[in-house]
């Protein structure tokens, strides 16, 4: 099997929001973090990336959270991942220039997720926006609190800190080409207490976008909550490969009208 030729165009009215599989990567090797810190191994990424296609996921992002830089290798992996996955996918992960995005365009995946590239080269937004259209260029948007620097937003996976307020990033990245946006609460990640409808609210009154909330859910109760708030689509990573207390890993996907009911 090939990788799909044509991107994915999503239909201008769908009857329920997108909940999106989040999936993460540590050089290539599937992992669940908590609030980004503590990767632990849950098995091959194409297996899992078969499993959701099997149970009809309605749109999967993998995210490339290790510091190795976007080569042959990475290339090849995301190809055999792309064949696999039979909805639409995004990836995110070390992309620095237009040849990374084309590579990525042309292994089969309808999006790319940019982050750290956004900070360190707005052009490479622009030109992707331009080649690929918008809707193929999501701002991924990483957001943590603490008592010294307060609200802000940290790039290369977490690991560096910015000056930047959400809500004036979310902004920018509109302003130069991306036609969605991720947007990740670092400290809910992974702990399955719901997500941080505060964050959502603020950020999505300023965009025109669509925003899609990460990083905290555990429940369908926690989906819709995101929703109200003013997410446009949730996506969710341990809810999805983890089941009960002992988080016994075991691939799941709910049925999408529980967002909305």
């Amino acid at each position: 099997m090939t990788p799909r030729s044509a991107p994915y165009i999503q239909p201008l009215h769908t009857p329920t929001p997108r909940i999106i599989v989040a999936l993460t990567t540590l050089d290539g090797r599937l992992v669940r973090t908590r609030r980004f810190a503590s990767p632990t191994y849950v098995g091959d990424p194409i297996n899992a990336v078969k499993l959701f296609s099997d149970k009809s996921a309605d749109e999967l992002v993998l995210l490339e959270i290790g510091q190795r830089p976007f080569n042959a290798a990475r290339e090849s992996s995301i190809r055999n991942i792309a064949t696999e996955a039979f909805m639409p996918i995004s990836y995110g992960g070390g992309i620095r220039t237009i040849e990374h995005v084309r590579i990525v365009i042309r292994s089969g995946f309808e999006k790319v997720v940019l982050n750290t590239a956004i900070h360190e080269s707005p052009a490479l937004v622009r030109a992707a926006s331009n080649e690929f259209g918008a809707q193929a260029v999501v701002g991924s948007i990483d957001i943590t609190r603490n008592w010294l620097r307060g609200e802000h937003v940290r790039t290369c996976s977490g690991r560096r800190p910015t000056k930047h307020k959400p809500e004036d990033w979310a902004k920018h990245c509109e302003e130069i080409g991306c036609g969605e946006l991720l947007l990740t609460s670092i400290d809910r990640d992974g702990t399955m207490l719901g997500y941080d409808t505060d964050l959502i609210g603020r950020v999505a009154a300023v965009v025109t976008i669509p925003v899609i909330a990460l990083g905290g859910a555990g429940s369908a109760e926690h989906l819709r909550a995101a929703l109200a708030a003013g997410a446009s689509a949730v996506a969710a990573g341990s809810m999805f490969v983890f089941h009960g207390p002992r988080r016994a890993v075991l691939i799941n996907y709910p049925n999408p009208e529980l967002a909305t009911h």
